[in-house]
C-alpha cells in the first residue's frame, strides 16, 4: 500500500504497524516522534497502530538547531530545574556533531537548545544530536525554530514532547524571514495554548516590557527578550528596555538573539539578566570551542559585577589615593 512518510510517497506492506515500519526504515522508536494523519502517536502505541493506504507520517527527531553543584547558592531556576551555569547555548550551525559537543563541553552549559526536523529517511543510520550531546547529562530545550504560525508551533512542540518527553520548551513564533522578530500576538496566543497543555514555556519575545508583563501574567516560566536579531551578533540594543524587564520580572529573564561577543554576554549579566541564549556567537566564531569557552568566562563575569554592585558614574575624576600627607 502506498503511504506518505516525511513528504516522499513510499510503498509499504499491507498490515503493517507503525512499530514495523519504524524498524523497517532503520530508526531507533526511542529517538524519534511520529505523527499519522495530524496525530501523534503515543510510544507506547507504537505497536497497536496500524497504517492504511493514503495515510500521511512524519517522522522527526532533535537536531542541532545535569545537575547543580549543591555548594553554589547562586545558580539559576527555571521551572524547578537547577542550572549551575547561566549560559544556555544552541546546537546549530556547527560543521558537525563533534564540534558542537565540544563547544557545549566549553561553554560549562548545562542547558541547550534543540529544533525538530523531519528524520533523513535515505540514512536513517546518519548520525543524531542525542548521539554526541546525552539528554541524560544535558537538559534539552526543544525550540519552535522556523515557526511563523501559532500552529505550527504547538504542532512542532507537541512531536516535541512525544520524542522525548520533554515538557520545558522555549517557544518563538517568528514574523517575517528577514527580521526574525517574533510575531507577539500569536506568541501569546500560543504560549497560552501551551500552557494550558501543560508546557513550561520559556518564551522568545520582543523587548517590550509591556509584552513581556503579559507573558508573565500567562505563566510562562521564562522571560526571553531579544538583544538584536536573531544571528546578526549586534550586542544589546537596548539596554533601558531590557532593564526594565529585569525589573519588573518575577520569573528569569534570558537575553535570547543578537549576542556577538563576550563583551555582549558581559553587558546582559551586567544588567542584572539571570542568563544568556546564543548560537551564532558560538558556531559563528572562527574558532568556535575558544569562543564558547570566552563566553563561560564573560557570564560569570558580567554575573558577578551586577552581584558586586558597580561604582557609581562621576563627572569629573576622583583620586584613588588620598591628597592628605602628599608631600
Amino acid at each position: 500500500m502506498q503511504v506518505t512518510i516525511n513528504g516522499e510517497n513510499k510503498t509499504v506492506a499491507d498490515a503493517i504497524n507503525v512499530k514495523q515500519m519504524l524498524t523497517d526504515i532503520g530508526l531507533d522508536t526511542t529517538k524519534v516522534a511520529v505523527e499519522r494523519n495530524l496525530e501523534i502517536v503515543p510510544k507506547s502505541a507504537y505497536g497497536d497502530v496500524q497504517l492504511t493506504d493514503g495515510d500521511r507520517l512524519e517522522i522527526v527527531h532533535f537536531i542541532g538547531g545535569g545537575a547543580a553543584d549543591e555548594t553554589d547558592d547562586d545558580v539559576l531556576v527555571v521551572a524547578g530545574r537547577t542550572l549551575k551555569s547561566r549560559l544556555i547555548v544552541g546546537t546549530g550551525k556547527y560543521v558537525d556533531y563533534e564540534q558542537n559537543r565540544l563547544a557545549v563541553e566549553a561553554a560549562g552549559a548545562d542547558m541547550v537548545t534543540v529544533a525538530v526536523r523531519r528524520v533523513n529517511l535515505t540514512d536513517p543510520s546518519a548520525p543524531m544530536l542525542m548521539d554526541s550531546i546525552d539528554p541524560k547529562k544535558y537538559i534539552y530545550l526543544p525550540n519552535t525554530a522556523g515557526c511563523f504560525t501559532k500552529d505550527d508551533a504547538l504542532r512542532t512542540l507537541r512531536l516535541a514532547r512525544e520524542a522525548g518527553g520533554w515538557d520545558l520548551v522555549k517557544l518563538e513564533v517568528l514574523g517575517d524571514e528577514k527580521s526574525l522578530y517574533p510575531r507577539m500576538i500569536e506568541t501569546l496566543e500560543a504560549a497560552e495554548a501551551l500552557i494550558a497543555d501543560d508546557f513550561k514555556v520559556m518564551v522568545y519575545c520582543s523587548d517590550d516590557p509591556i509584552m513581556c508583563k503579559r507573558l508573565e501574567d500567562l505563566g510562562c516560566v521564562a522571560i526571553m527578550p531579544l538583544g538584536a536579531p536573531i544571528g546578526s551578533g549586534l550586542g544589546i540594543q537596548n539596554p533601558v528596555n531590557i532593564r526594565m524587564i529585569v525589573e519588573q520580572s518575577s520569573v528569569p529573564v534570558i537575553v535570547d538573539a543578537g549576542v556577538g561577543t563576550a563583551s555582549d554576554a558581559t553587558v546582559a549579566m551586567e544588567l542584572g539578566c539571570d542568563g544568556v541564549l546564543m548560537n551564532t556567537a558560538i558556531a559563528g566564531a572562527k574558532d568556535p570551542v575558544k569562543m564558547a569557552s570566552a563566553m563561560k568566562h564573560a557570564v560569570i563575569a558580567g554575573r558577578e559585577a551586577y552581584l558586586a554592585g558597580r561604582m557609581p558614574k562621576k563627572m569629573y575624576a576622583d583620586p584613588s589615593s588620598p591628597l592628605s600627607g602628599l608631600i
